[in-house]
């Protein structure tokens, strides 16, 4: 076996995460037997990801895997899994979330077989994460290229309010695998799982995702206050959300922390009344910095229309000179709910142009705007909008500089539509719609704006021929900064 005491020697205390390769080789003599074997994490350390591998399998040679922290054991996964991640929120499935505390830990090999004269040599690479920012529960892109892509923002399981008919039809807390089953159902790309004030989610998530293994599971939580509510998205850490108590002094104290954590916060369903009905459920929080929020539910549910649409809301903010992105939530309570109902997961749906399928590029996307709301979570209907002048373009949520007195061309690509209608919205100059009717289910439109060089947002909606939106579109920002 390898010397472990010159690892530890190695690695004192208080040394920096780093990454570690242990390795060593197992022969006979340990057949049946266990191994111990110690290293060190170093305080701060936020999440600890093994990679084992070993030699000899053709041999029929076996070596399972375990682990023990300083205090307790932390799981066994046996011959089962090659890579586990624990971290305080989440870890994979046969071990066990937590704090990880600072000092010697140890790998459990376990021999169940080694034949005589063959040897395993095993490496285990250990790495260590600091802080809350967390990549996802998938190593790799759920779809590689960029493309539009579909999801839910806003769903809730047994982990807080949600409920679903039981076998027997007793009303009873929903898992959270029907939920991703339902997503699964919609053909959404990606959802988020957001239960009120609640991470428990996540444990659940990190043992969902391989299986639903085409739909990308981001994390969240809705940060449930007296004066608003709001979604994080991206950390699976500790947030306080006691806003007005020592934990949670200032909406401010709450921004910092999710902004520490690299998430993204978007208020919800800011134009429903609170009261006991729904406790705080319009948002009230004094001295807002919304320029510390990255995204507005502009649709909650089947809510597009006044007085229960979060769009007006939304507008004043963008009024006022903020770069907001409107996004959708179904803030579903209920995973089995006819698809064809309001607040059914996916209706409506955040539809996002990202780079990949990937929790990074698609909360980077929201941020940037490049988003529209299908109201209906129709799984087809499509909006790209461009905007051109002087040799510059922007897509939806991207500013376009034109000097006062330049033409700014827009570009409009409508899908699966027909029947439908083009709608203009902004507070400046706006284009003239010759024709606003949809008849085909593939349109491309171009019309013309001239830039008084002053900072504005215009805004491309659909509605269906009731009026009734049907698409909602992000902004694109001219002369701002």
């Amino acid at each position: 076996m390898a010397s472990f005491a010159a690892l530890l020697v190695l690695l004192p205390a208080g040394a920096q995460a780093q990454d570690l390769t242990l390795s060593g080789v197992i022969t006979r003599a340990d057949h049946q037997t266990y191994r111990e074997i110690p290293f060190r994490v170093p305080a701060g350390t936020a999440r600890l990801t093994v990679e084992f591998a070993y030699t000899g399998k053709d041999q029929k040679s076996v070596i399972d895997l375990g682990l023990r922290d300083p205090q307790r054991f932390r799981g066994w996964s046996g011959g089962a899994k090659q890579s586990f991640t624990i971290s305080e929120a989440e870890a994979t499935p046969s071990y066990l979330p937590g704090p990880l505390p600072a000092g010697v830990w140890k790998l459990v090999l376990g021999v169940p077989n080694l034949r005589a004269g063959a040897q395993a040599h095993w490496t285990a690479h250990v790495s260590f994460e600091h802080g809350q920012a967390f990549a996802g529960f998938s190593a790799a892109p759920i779809k590689a290229g960029p493309g539009w892509y579909r999801g839910d923002l806003h769903v809730h399981t047994a982990h807080s309010d949600g409920s679903c008919p039981s076998d027997k039809g007793v009303r009873t807390p929903c898992p959270v695998f029907k939920t991703l089953e339902a997503a699964h159902a919609r053909a959404l790309d990606f959802i988020a799982v957001t239960d009120h004030n609640a991470t428990s989610q996540n444990q659940a998530l990190r043992e969902l995702a391989p299986f639903f293994d085409d739909l990308l599971l981001i994390p969240g939580r809705e940060i449930t206050t007296f004066q608003g509510h709001a979604n994080v998205f991206g950390p699976t850490g500790p947030i306080d959300f006691q806003l007005g108590s020592p934990r949670a002094p200032t909406l401010a104290a709450v921004q910092e922390a999710v902004e520490k954590a690299q998430g993204l916060l978007s208020i919800n369903h800011p134009a429903l009344p609170s009261g006991e009905a729904c406790m705080g459920c319009g948002w009230s929080v004094k001295d807002t910095d919304f320029s510390r929020i990255q995204a507005i539910e502009a649709v909650n549910g089947g809510r597009a229309d006044p007085p229960l649409s979060g769009i007006g809301f939304w507008e004043a903010r963008l009024n006022a000179g903020f770069r907001i992105t409107a996004v959708g939530g179904s803030d579903n309570h209920d995973a089995t709910l006819d698809p064809s109902k309001p607040s059914s997961v996916g209706y409506p749906t955040t539809v996002v142009h990202a780079a990949e399928l990937s929790q990074p590029a698609i909360l980077m996307a929201i941020r940037a705007g490049h988003v529209f709301v299908d109201v209906t979570g129709s799984r087809e209907r499509g909006l790209d909008v461009k905007a051109a002048s002087g040799g510059r373009t922007a897509e939806m949520g991207d500013a376009l500089t034109a000097a006062a007195g330049a033409a700014i061309r827009v570009t409009i690509h409508v899908t699966h539509s027909a029947g439908g209608g083009l709608s203009v919205a902004g507070d400046g100059p706006k284009p003239k719609l010759a024709d606003a009717a949809l008849s085909t289910d593939d349109e491309t439109r171009t019309i013309e704006v001239t830039s008084d060089g002053q900072r504005h947002w215009l805004r491309i909606d659909v509605r269906g021929p009731d009026g009734r939106l049907w698409l909602l579109g992000n902004p694109i920002y001219l002369n701002a900064r």
